[in-house]
């Protein structure tokens, strides 16, 4: 098991990708805080990995706010005795046009996505330098951190950010031993995907940009994540690995039966 004896915190960890990431986590041996502001859908994701044989709990979490998060490290250390990884998934979005957009929807969404990033990122990190034994933290970007929707503006520069602060991180990181990578996903085959692409014409303009033919799975997040965690990316700081079915090289859209 390649996390063994290993303590994580897993935030926006309640469905999704983050509970795909939990799931595997405890697979490989972690033992885990899980957080969300979802309480109930938290807990029994907490509840489900346990019955599996996994060592989880659930801490309610507000990531946008400080003392929550420094709480939610705080729980971690008492469980466990320390924190080895921090996985920042947590993340919300809003679609408007430009012209329509409310400045407390577009700071709504950066404190979630890019200031919930660092502050969870910061106390990990913290924890980290005073144990003294390294560690690996893990923010999950998207493709949008590089391309662009023009009705989805808080989202792409809350992503953009997180891609440079996982890389200012890294650098600030390095001498204390701890890895600071993140995860782009394209389009992965959450609930609100599934729901999409129930309407056909959606569907056809998301397979058209996905050379792959498919949706990724958040099993498929989850392994990378597993990855950035472990010694077998002992090397590996400062970067973000897009798991996008091809999205990003695609400088043409592709035939769709």
């Amino acid at each position: 098991m390649q996390l063994e004896g290993k303590s994580a915190i897993i935030t926006g960890a309640a469905q999704g990708i983050g509970l795909a990431c939990a799931e595997r986590f405890a697979h490989e041996g972690a033992r885990l805080v899980l957080a969300d502001v979802a309480e109930e859908a938290g807990e029994e994701a907490a509840a489900k990995i346990r019955d599996g044989g996994g060592e989880a709990r659930f801490v309610a979490c507000d990531v946008g706010d400080r003392k929550a998060v420094e709480a939610l490290v705080a729980a971690a250390v008492n469980a466990y005795g320390g924190l080895d990884i921090q996985v920042s998934n947590a993340g919300i979005i809003h679609t408007d046009d430009l012209l329509d957009l409310r400045e407390e929807d577009f700071d709504r969404v950066l404190r979630v996505n890019i200031k919930g990033t660092f502050l969870c990122g910061q106390a990990a990190a913290r924890q980290m330098v005073a144990q003294g034994r390294g560690g690996a933290i893990i923010n999950m970007s998207s493709v949008n951190a590089v391309l662009a929707i023009p009705n989805q503006i808080p989202y792409n520069v809350s992503k953009g950010g997180v891609n440079q602060l996982t890389r200012v991180m890294s650098l600030a990181l390095a001498s204390h031993g701890i890895r600071v990578n993140a995860i782009g996903p394209g389009t992965i085959a959450t609930e609100m995907a599934k729901v999409v692409m129930e309407d056909e014409a959606a569907r056809r303009k998301i397979m058209s940009r996905t050379p792959m033919g498919r949706l990724g799975q958040p099993s498929e997040i989850a392994a990378v994540a597993v990855f950035l965690a472990s010694q077998e990316s002992s090397y590996i700081t400062g970067q973000t690995i897009y798991c996008d079915g091809g999205r990003l090289p695609l400088n043409y859209t592709v035939p769709v039966d």
